[in-house]
């Protein structure tokens, strides 16, 4: 220690760090491939000499640019002189193990999501409600995933095990929400992010959701489409489930619709809907695909989809059940009073809009 008191002039203090973070440089030689080496902190301070951009030193790391940005920014910044050994005591600080979690560490919120689950809302609802009850309080805000699991996750038990059956589903475990979708990519996909708001608020006609309802074994489907505006239901019969007889037979269904009245389509990521680019070319509807394992996002069509059940039950063949018959079923949910519109029903709504509208498009 005194060696390197005399050799660098810096007090105790400072030199017993350097020897700590000397050791601590040691320790992490095996290193996670995910994580910055200590090395490559030191090519990033290179790289802030020279100049470089993030874009630059990402590109010589074999990082990606928003990593090399995030531990600049973590760690002094720029104008702050980044520090690898100062990176490197942070990034050790931010691993360390184990965390408190969110819930143990703050009484009033596990009170909440508690009191939440006793009225049997969903962790869903749970969440959301709290940031409308506490919009100014950030401890008041939580996931519905990090509440599933302190629900499910025994070791955690800050949520009484009992809750789990106040659950909607009574499920005792849960899969993670976070696996990876092995569907594989759509090919030109655009995200629900980028559809208009004003199809959110539903303030404007022509936005429909969809979905396949699926027969015994996989071997049969129907279509079915529901305006968000007036839930008026449409039903398509499939003879198979490949994306060309679904596209034609969604086309057949909403393609002839006045333009007002066909703008968009939401789905969901299933690849029946692969050749959407196709459907939007010759009908000019927009196509947006959920996000994965999200259903809540096609919301009138999932509810839509369940209330059909009572005619199309699970487990049975609905290839049974030619066009006429569907088009008489969707006609009596159409004819359904609703409350959401004022106790008149979708029927009434469409003929409304139709009226309203220009002519069929050509």
């Amino acid at each position: 220690m005194q060696e390197v008191m005399a050799e660098f002039g810096v007090a105790y203090i400072t030199a017993r760090r350097l020897r700590q973070e000397a050791a601590l440089v040691g320790r992490r030689v095996a290193h996670s491939p995910h994580r910055l080496s200590f090395e490559e902190r030191e090519e990033i301070l290179a790289g802030i000499c020279r100049g470089e951009s993030d874009s630059e030193i990402a590109r010589r790391l074999g990082r990606h640019r928003s990593t090399i940005g995030r531990e600049i920014r973590r760690c002094g910044g720029r104008r702050r002189d980044y520090r690898p050994l100062k990176a490197e005591r942070v990034s050790r600080g931010l691993a360390a193990r184990p965390k408190a979690t969110k819930l143990s560490g703050c009484p009033e919120l596990l009170a909440a999501v508690e009191q939440g689950l006793d009225k049997r809302w969903s962790p869903q609802q749970i969440s959301a409600r709290l940031k409308v009850d506490h919009p100014d309080d950030q401890r008041m805000r939580i996931s519905h995933e990090t509440i599933y699991r302190s629900l499910y996750v025994q070791s955690r038990g800050e949520l009484r095990r009992a809750l789990c059956a106040q659950l909607r589903t009574g499920r005792t475990a849960r899969k993670s929400q976070g696996r990876v979708d092995r569907r594989g990519q759509i090919p030109g996909m655009v995200s629900i992010a980028q559809r208009p708001p004003e199809v959110d608020d539903r303030r404007v006609p022509g936005h429909w959701e969809g979905d396949l309802i699926i027969g015994a074994g996989g071997k049969s489907a129907v279509a079915t489409l529901v305006e968000r505006q007036t839930r008026y239901v449409l039903l398509a019969r499939l003879s198979d489930q490949t994306t060309l007889q679904v596209t034609a037979a969604l086309a057949e269904r909403i393609g002839h619709l006045p333009e007002h009245l066909a703008k968009s389509l939401t789905w969901d990521q299933g690849r029946e809907l692969a050749a959407h680019q196709r459907f939007s070319g010759q009908t000019g509807i927009a196509v947006y695909f959920c996000d994965p394992h999200s259903p809540w996002q096609r919301g009138s069509n999932e509810n839509t989809n369940g209330l059909l059940r009572q005619y199309l039950p699970k487990g049975t063949d609905l290839a049974v059940h030619d066009q006429a018959a569907l088009d008489a079923i969707a006609a009596e949910l159409n004819g359904r009073p609703r409350q959401t519109l004022g106790w008149r029903n979708p029927a009434e709504k469409m003929a409304q809009l139709l009226a309203e509208g220009a002519g069929p498009k050509a």
